[in-house]
């Protein structure tokens, strides 16, 4: 008789586990949160239930930052999870991979099956995808005329490629009309012969602004347009049906402006190669055709009679100016597709640059003018006020008011009477001349 197995509970519970998540890997499960807490860790820990029983729930850090919303007790929610057993308490867990409201559930898996069904029949497919034209004159753009999307469209578009004309078809792209709409504004777009291609689009959004985009029979009418189609819908995280369907995907509305703007700028940027080969090849052309003329008339010259020579010449002549007339036909033919490029160049002609800063420079010049004749008056407005002050403490002007000075004949100014004695000879001067006398007498006050 063979023994039974004996297991210990932690083998047990380690056998239970291996099975559990052996068999159970990525389910889908549609329940209600209850017991939801948030631990300090990140950590998120829950049960799932519906009307007859309830399944403990983790869902870790690293899951739960990409949830999108904030989850609360009550919520309907569509999750997946690996199946496993939480070891010391024996317990069977989900381990919640991710987590949404179960109406966006719904959606996606509408989104899955539509994407499906549509790839299976080929609309996918690259060999179906039209390319975008080479150079491009007309763009329609399919989209909400009232939407940030359309601005920086047409923003970009005008600044990179002014050439190109936008021809807005406008439409909602959210709710129940956006559909009909879209496909209406596609199937218009189409009928404008002069269109080139078709941007269809809008700004970001959630899963449910964006659904138009997912919708059948917005994908079959940009699979059936005879002309190319862009999507631009959302961000760059986005996707939608469209950019599957669409036979370009732009990551946003501007990105899509600056892809067709490029492609232009690429062509102009080869026109004006074209152009300088042309040019350089109708000068050698000429150059070479001069000399064989010249060669040609030095032999002529050297048969007389000279009738021969002018008849030869003027054939020559007649051949110059067709052949003249026929290279500058071509480059006059190209030089009309560079009419804005050239516009561009004279935007930026160092002349106009130069004449700015001349007159900038002029102006300098009359301020610097002004400045220097304005300082001058300032000193010469403080040199005739020293003037002024020095006249006031001149002894000349103290001798105006009839005062005198007296000197010794040494030069010597007498402040005092004690300086002089009787009999000596004293000179003072007075304002208008000079007085020379003797002292007869010296009295010093007491």
């Amino acid at each position: 008789m063979t023994s039974p197995q004996i297991f210990s509970v932690s083998a047990l519970n380690n056998k239970i586990k291996y099975l559990l998540e052996s068999n159970f890997v990525s389910i889908w499960l549609e329940a209600e949160i209850s017991n939801l807490t948030k631990a300090v860790s990140g950590h998120w820990y829950l049960s799932l239930k519906d009307a007859d029983s309830q399944v403990r729930c983790a869902m870790f850090k690293g899951s739960n930052r990409k949830v999108t919303f904030t989850p609360k007790n009550g919520d309907q929610v569509l999750v997946r999870a690996n199946v496993s057993l939480y070891h010391p308490r024996g317990e069977y867990q989900l381990i919640i991979e991710s987590m949404q409201p179960a109406g966006l559930g719904q959606l996606q898996q509408a989104f899955d099956r539509l994407k499906l069904k549509l790839s299976n029949e080929g609309l996918f497919a690259a060999e179906n995808k039209k390319p975008l034209p080479d150079f491009i004159e007309q763009v329609a753009i399919v989209t909400s005329a009232k939407g940030a999307a359309v601005h920086d469209m047409v923003s970009i578009m005008q600044r990179l490629s002014p050439n190109i004309q936008i021809n807005i078809y406008p439409c909602n792209v959210q709710g129940n009309l956006a559909k009909a709409e879209i496909v209406e504004q596609i199937v218009a777009a189409n009928a404008n012969q002069d269109n080139d291609l078709i941007i269809v689009g809008r700004g970001g959004g959630s899963l449910e602004d964006l659904w138009a985009f997912n919708e059948e029979i917005v994908a079959r009418a940009i699979a059936a347009s005879d002309l190319p189609v862009i999507s631009a819908v959302g961000h760059e995280t986005d996707t939608t049906i469209a950019d599957f369907v669409a036979d370009l995907r732009a990551a946003t509305p501007s990105a899509a402006a600056e892809i067709i703007s490029q492609k232009n700028t690429k062509i102009l940027q080869k026109l004006e190669n074209l152009e300088q080969s042309l040019l350089s090849e109708s000068r050698h052309l000429l150059a070479s055709k001069h000399q064989a003329l010249n060669s040609l008339e030095l032999r002529l010259n050297k048969l007389d009679p000279k009738y021969k020579v002018a008849n030869q010449q003027q054939k020559l002549d007649e051949y110059e100016w067709r052949l003249k007339t026929s290279i500058l036909n071509r480059v006059e033919k190209h030089k009309r597709d560079f009419v804005f490029f050239e516009h561009k160049l004279s935007q930026h002609d160092p002349a106009i640059k130069i004449e700015t800063l001349r007159q900038k420079l002029s102006r300098l010049d009359e301020k610097l003018t002004v400045n220097i004749e304005q300082a001058l008056t300032a000193k010469q407005n403080a040199m005739a006020l020293i003037i002024s002050k020095l006249n006031a403490y001149s002894p000349l002007a103290t001798l105006s008011r009839g005062y005198s000075i007296s000197q010794k004949p040494t030069a010597e100014i007498i402040k005092s009477v004690s300086q002089i004695d009787q009999d000596e000879i004293l000179i003072t001067k007075l304002n208008d001349g000079v007085i020379e006398s003797k002292v007869t007498k010296v009295v010093q006050h007491k």
